[in-house]
């Protein structure tokens, strides 16, 4: 039998836990996933959100441990998209009396072209609902990620059901960031936050200060673990995630055919390391493009490496590419250098184009296109370590 976890009185988390989810649009989980519901029984009893439509039977059942369905008057739907409101259906039929709550009108009408209009109640900013001893208020999180997302706030648990922010892809027999521990928590947020949420900043900071006044003592995300020990941490991380300050940092990203530019790669590594600039070394073969985001997400240096292939850049150096893009803020990235290099036989279209993308991306290429033909020699890899070097200025 599954059960229910009581994360404060008579609030119970009644997710799914996807222990072999490992690809969820593009970005790997290695650690799996939670698709996070969370049932308030007070007078009115209410769910908060529900699940991925493969998990609608685990969730029933845990929401069967601590009340029948049926009595569920109230449901909060804070995100369209499936992995958060894919067992409406199962719920519905179960509870054909309950309300759904969206945000206005995003959420309205992406309900009603999922699942068919069954008459959601529209909310927005400062709506609340009363449903017992306790008072629900929303706030419009208008993309973060998506234009309908939006958090709900308990204010006698000091609960915030925060939706996408915060969370974390991870699969875990624990509930809880103080039974996990706060430095995998933080990982996994953190590539959560890069692979997903990065684009989005801007709206993140406008977010948390719509969220500022709230006496938060509890975040329950849609994915992952629950914060309860460590909210102010995770605060201050997004605030600082999301105002893309970049660290005195390098990552060195590239692909190679016989290895030149792999040499290429290695040395721009090591001018960093001359600067005294922590770096780090990405073989597109070797590494997944949402690990090396990850990375990407607090780096002021990324250098991109790759030859000329059939008159343009190699497919797994444009795939990285397109993939940055996506997810390259719109503005905010002032002040993050972009270094496309890479060999070439008889022409550089491979390190032109890396170049071409990395500024359609917001990056500064203030050292130019480092691209060498043909084969390196020891004399041409220094002269590149020193145009690096004399580059970033120390």
């Amino acid at each position: 039998m599954l059960h229910a976890v009581e994360v404060k009185p008579d609030v119970y988390w009644v997710g799914g836990v996807d222990w072999n989810e490992r690809n969820f649009h593009g970005y790997t989980t290695d650690r799996g996933s939670t698709y996070n519901a969370y049932l308030i029984m007070d007078e009115q009893p209410t769910l908060i959100d529900t699940c991925k439509p493969a998990f609608a039977d685990e969730l029933v059942e845990r929401v069967r441990e601590v009340v029948d369905p049926a009595r569920i008057e109230h449901i909060v739907a804070n995100h369209v998209e499936q992995d958060h409101s894919g067992a409406l259906p199962a719920l519905c039929a179960l509870a054909p009396n309950a309300r759904i709550y969206a945000s206005a009108p995003h959420g309205v009408s992406g309900l009603a072209a999922h699942y068919g209009d069954r008459g959601h109640v529209p909310v927005k900013t400062g709506d609340t609902l009363a449903i017992g001893k306790r008072t629900l208020t929303f706030t419009q999180t208008v993309m973060v990620h998506w234009p309908d997302n939006m958090v709900a706030y308990s204010d006698a648990d000091r609960i915030l059901f925060s939706n996408d922010a915060f969370g974390q892809h991870y699969a875990s027999s624990k509930r809880f960031d103080d039974e996990v521990g706060l430095p995998e928590v933080l990982a996994q947020a953190k590539k959560y936050y890069a692979n997903i949420v990065m684009p989005y900043s801007r709206h993140v900071q406008r977010a948390l200060g719509a969220l500022g006044g709230l006496d938060i003592d509890m975040i329950a995300p849609s994915h992952g673990v629950v914060w309860r020990s460590h909210v102010p941490e995770i605060l201050d991380t997004y605030a600082c995630w999301s105002s893309l300050a970049p660290e005195d940092y390098a990552v060195v990203v590239y692909d190679s055919m016989w290895h030149t530019t792999e040499a290429m790669a290695r040395e721009i590594l090591e001018a960093f390391i001359e600067c005294g600039v922590p770096a780090r070394l990405f073989d597109l073969k070797a590494n997944h493009i949402s690990d090396i985001m990850t990375e990407v997400l607090s780096a002021k240096y990324v250098a991109v490496g790759s030859p000329t292939l059939n008159n343009g850049m190699m497919p797994t150096v444009a795939a990285f590419l397109c993939y940055l893009k996506g997810l390259s803020p719109k503005t905010g990235w002032e002040g993050r250098v972009g270094i496309p290099f890479g060999s070439y036989g008889w022409g550089k279209n491979g390190p032109d184009e890396v170049a071409e993308a990395l500024e359609k991306c917001g990056f500064d290429l203030a050292l130019g296109t480092l691209a060498h033909q043909w084969t390196a020699d020891a004399a041409s890899l220094e002269e590149l370590q020193r145009a690096v070097v004399d580059g970033v200025g120390r």
